[in-house]
């Protein structure tokens, strides 16, 4: 047999290897699984509730994926007016205007209480003052009372520290506290009221100064801030907050947290809205210093 029928003889057979190495295995030309993701965005209070939500949520699911950013209660509801997101999250109820105009969009805000929450009052451990009333309060908080001195306290000036205004926790407490519920009442934060970017910040500031006072959602506070008990008036009773108060609803500063979804919500989001209400997602609620809503 010459050379060339040699070659010729065994090239079928150098083409099938090479087709053999060539080609990928079966496992990588499988295509991947679809995966969902749910875009879940709004208050900061409860972001870190729902970063060990989604955490939680995709070790059991990995066909979902959760997408959680904060930025404000405000800041979500203009996404889910907008359509760019699948879930705001808000520790205030949707304003009015604000249904008006998703609606506007041919957007539906379902709304579901997800967990409750406490707003406590904080101040430096080395604050003598443990308790204030709602009135004190909305005076100290719109600038008529600007020394602890007028509270029981020593001569110190007061440093006011609040959440920014696209903040829930700062609409709610200036509706509640500062204008005490009274839908007539127009008073507003002091003009000397620091604006703090974050739950985190307020607490920051609180531990280092002395004269600070700060409002924070319960699962914020830690044991190095000093907790004030609260009343609805002079008379009290005063109130320290806590799972069993807000549930008994003995202490006067306590809301629902929500999310709000885009229509009535279907297939995954609905699916995940089921799990956030059921035990697993309640637990975590009061893993994180919430109340659950079960």
């Amino acid at each position: 047999m010459n050379r060339a029928l040699q070659q010729n003889r065994f090239l079928p057979a150098i083409l099938l290897l090479l087709a053999a190495c060539a080609s990928p295995s079966a496992s990588s030309t499988t295509a991947p699984s679809a995966q969902t993701t749910i875009e879940n965005k709004g208050s900061d209070t409860m972001v870190n509730l729902a970063l060990a939500w989604a955490e939680a949520y995709e070790a059991a699911h990995p066909e979902t994926r959760l997408s959680v950013t904060g930025g404000g209660s405000g800041t979500g509801i203009a996404a889910l007016i907008n359509g760019t997101v699948t879930i705001a999250n808000a520790s205030r109820a949707i304003k009015e205007e604000e249904r008006q105009q998703a609606e506007a969009n041919g957007i539906e805000p379902v709304e579901f209480v997800v967990a409750k929450d406490a707003i406590a009052i904080v101040v430096n451990p080395a604050n003598p003052v443990s308790k204030l009333s709602l009135p004190q309060l909305s005076a100290i908080y719109s600038g008529q009372i600007t020394n602890w001195r007028d509270v029981g306290g020593e001569e110190r000036p007061i440093v006011l520290l609040s959440r920014e205004t696209n903040s829930g926790t700062h609409v709610f407490f200036l509706e509640n506290v500062v204008r005490l519920g009274q839908k007539e009442n127009k008073d507003l934060f002091s003009p000397d009221t620091l604006l703090m970017p974050s739950s985190e910040g307020i607490s920051a500031e609180v531990r280092q100064n002395p004269n600070a006072i700060g409002y924070d959602g319960l699962g914020y506070v830690t044991d190095d801030m000093k907790t004030l008990a609260v009343a609805a008036d002079a008379e009290g009773p005063f109130v320290l907050p806590t799972i069993a108060t807000v549930n008994d609803k003995s202490y006067p500063i306590a809301r629902d947290l929500y999310m709000y979804t885009r229509g009535q919500p279907e297939g995954q989001v609905k699916l995940y809205m089921d799990w956030v209400l059921g035990a697993d997602a309640q637990q975590i609620v009061a893993q994180l210093g919430f109340v659950p809503v079960k």
